[in-house]
């Protein structure tokens, strides 16, 4: 529970249960630290009252309502950060995350969690999965989606070359998703050595450390003063958006996940650039089935940006560890 900035707490609360039929209780396997709760923890976003944390999920199905009919007691299953019943015409068009009838799905730095409208929520794995592939399956939940859909947004083909600006977990798996689908030259924007290797591990074949103009001014340098083809922009600041925009070349498209905080553009400028904007909250439950088929078939390994494991009970040490960046994204044991 977050209480105040920077005041994070391991505490008793009440088991979830079920309220609606279509609801499905879960014990959760393994949970995890966003970069996004890190707006929380500092203070950035306004609250009023403790704060139920965390929105990365998966685990066993303890109990379902009535009414579901496709989740079953006892499956291993993972769910996104919103709940939607995938039925609608938003999400048929595969934007469950601004589905009719959608709703968050908070309270996930918990051992049991309850998730609405779990029939189109939840997506099952096949089998138990081997313990090995929990922390990628777990980042399917939320970073991995969002990496991905920010590739899929930022129009990324076969022979591209792509910019990724923010090495977090999310730029980082963007930079997977990317070579995942065939780009030919990936530029990681990152300055921290630790995230450098990673994304090069991830298929980065070009590091640049400079921000800002500078940054800009080395795409450029590295595209014979063209611009790239997609960039994926995973950070939501202004800095970062306006560095996006204007590594891409006229007639590129920007892929944005990154949750704005004080972002605004330039109407004018936007007009001029000849660049595609396209994001917003990954619909991590259209890209499940496949990106939970990659994983179980260990075609892909975007857990690797895992590099701190601790108990649920240390999640506020968790905390410190990401906001003072000792650590890309956390992992919490339950």
């Amino acid at each position: 529970m977050l209480y105040a900035p920077r005041d994070i707490r391991f505490v008793e609360r009440e088991d979830p249960r079920i309220i609606n039929p279509t609801d499905a209780i879960i014990r959760i396997s393994a949970t995890c630290i966003c970069g996004s709760d890190l707006w929380d923890y500092r203070g950035d976003n306004p609250m009023t009252e403790p704060k139920p944390m965390g929105h990365e999920y998966c685990g066993i199905v303890e109990e379902v309502g009535h009414a579901v009919r496709s989740i079953k007691k006892g499956q291993f299953v993972i769910g996104s950060f919103f709940a939607s019943d995938n039925t609608c015409p938003i999400c048929r068009n595969g934007y469950q995350t601004s589905c009719l009838h959608k709703e968050y799905v908070g309270g996930a730095q918990a051992p049991l969690l309850r998730v609405p409208l779990a029939d189109g929520t939840l997506v099952a794995t096949p089998e138990i999965p081997a313990a090995h592939l929990l922390p990628s399956l777990l980042s399917l939940s939320d970073v991995m989606g969002t990496g991905w859909f920010a590739a899929e947004s930022a129009n990324v083909r076969p022979g591209a070359t792509v910019v990724v600006v923010g090495d977090g977990a999310v730029g980082l798996l963007g930079v997977l998703s990317a070579n995942q689908m065939g780009a030919e030259r990936i530029i990681a924007m990152s300055s921290h050595a630790p995230r450098q290797k990673l994304a090069r591990d991830f298929g980065a074949t070009t590091i640049v450390g400079e921000r800002g103009d500078k940054g800009v001014a080395r795409v450029k340098d590295l595209t014979q003063g063209i611009g790239a083809d997609s960039v994926l922009e995973c950070a939501g600041t202004q800095s970062s958006m306006q560095q996006a925009i204007r590594s891409a070349r006229p007639g590129g498209s920007v892929g944005y996940v990154g949750v704005p905080h004080g972002v605004q553009l330039d109407g004018t400028a936007l007009f001029y650039a000849h660049v595609r904007l396209h994001g917003g909250p990954a619909p991590v439950r259209h890209f499940l089935p496949k990106l939970i088929e990659l994983v179980c078939q260990e075609k892909i390994n975007p857990g690797r940006v895992f590099d701190l494991t601790l108990p649920l009970e240390q999640v506020a040490e968790a905390y410190r560890a990401m906001d003072e960046r000792r650590a890309i994204k956390a992992f919490l044991t339950v």
